[in-house]
């Protein structure tokens, strides 16, 4: 009976052996597989994005050049005006007065005058007859002279009067639209007032202001065709802006200007686009995204999402021969956007890992998904 439970038992566990895969089988099994990429230099355009305010192509302070109570305003605020168009009046009586005043000194000097002339005349005969001396013709023409400088400073100041008095009603510089109303009727105001009595934008066209950091600007000059900065700016296809909900704003915009000077606080770059607004459908003050397209030939992408942080190095996966290795790259600094332009560390022909890199380390064997 021993003998038989034995046999059972040797016989069994052949069975199992015969029925289990091998150690090199189940390792085999256990490789897992990974979405893998071939890369390859291509030409290619990157669109990337930089937060921009925008501001209109004049940003008019309104202030009043008299002192006085604002008597009325005629617009409202976000009001379209024209240049020219009457928006604010003084009170300021003393310059209505300053006026009449002048005007009643030129009569005075014009009267003066007239005097200094009568007596220039009756002086003139008796000295050719010798009745009188000369000096006594000297003495009135010198007299005539300064009754007419008189005149004509009674003039200036007539001249100065009327100005002022024109400073009590408030015209727009430009056409534009009315910014905040901070004073209200009634309220005194002056010239030294730190608050203008609003702001009038010409918002015909607008100026987008946003920046390059140091490594963005040395990206930028080495991967733009030119000479020159002005070159360079003058390469960049048109440029479209983002406007704070996400829509894509329906006219294209143009690189104009770029500082060559780095703020040393800061360590950025300032850039301006113009856009063309001729329906006033972009505020001054708003905020908005540039986004610019950049050409790139023989460019080395890598999707971002194929990539890893350590030690403050960006790093991805490469794989030989079934086998992952990280692998440090030097990218080209773009702010916003599904790839990265590798700069070192990789080249063409060379395969990585696009997904799944946190359940990855050096020397794992892995099964490539194309």
């Amino acid at each position: 009976m021993k003998t038989i439970q034995l046999l059972s038992l040797i016989i069994g566990m052949l069975l199992f052996e015969a029925c289990s895969p091998t150690q090199s089988q189940t390792q085999e099994e256990t490789i897992q597989e990974y979405p893998v990429s071939t890369l390859q230099a291509k030409n290619a355009v990157l669109n990337t994005d930089y937060t921009a305010t925008i501001q209109g192509q004049q940003n008019i302070e309104i202030r009043p050049k008299v002192d006085g109570f604002v008597e009325e305003i005629l617009v409202d605020e976000g009001a379209v005006v024209k240049k020219g168009q009457l928006l604010f009046k003084i009170n300021a009586p003393q310059y209505e007065q300053e006026v009449r005043t002048a005007a009643a000194a030129i009569k005075n000097a014009e009267a003066e005058v007239n005097t200094a002339k009568m007596q220039v005349e009756k002086t003139l005969p008796l000295v050719k007859e010798e009745i009188i001396s000369n000096y006594e013709l000297k003495q009135a023409n010198f007299n005539l002279n300064a009754k007419e400088a008189a005149l004509t400073q009674a003039k200036a100041s007539l001249a100065n009067a009327r100005t002022n008095l024109g400073y009590t009603r408030i015209n727009s510089p430009a056409d534009g639209v009315v910014g905040n109303l901070p004073y209200k009727t009634g309220s005194l105001v002056s010239s030294s007032s730190q608050q203008p009595l609003t702001t009038v934008s010409n918002i015909a066209n607008v100026f987008a202001y946003f920046s390059f950091n140091e490594k963005q600007f040395l990206d930028f000059t080495e991967n733009n065709k030119g000479k020159t900065i002005k070159d360079k700016l003058m390469n960049i296809p048109p440029v479209t802006l983002l406007l704070a909900n996400g829509t894509e704003y329906s006219k294209k915009g143009k690189l104009e200007t770029l500082n060559g000077l780095i703020n040393t606080e800061t360590g950025s770059v300032n850039l301006r686009a113009s856009f063309p607004n001729p329906d006033g459908l972009i505020r001054s003050g708003a905020s908005a995204l540039i986004r610019i397209p950049l050409k790139l030939s023989s460019a080395l992408l890598v999707p971002v999402k194929a990539t890893f942080e350590m030690q403050e190095k960006t790093m991805v996966y490469t794989v030989r021969n079934g086998t992952v290795k990280s692998t440090e790259i030097e990218i080209m600094d773009i702010p916003s956007g599904e790839f990265y332009v590798v700069t070192k560390g990789l080249n063409p022909g060379e395969q990585i890992v696009t997904e799944g890199m946190g359940s990855l380390k050096d020397g794992m064997k892995i099964k490539a998904k194309h």
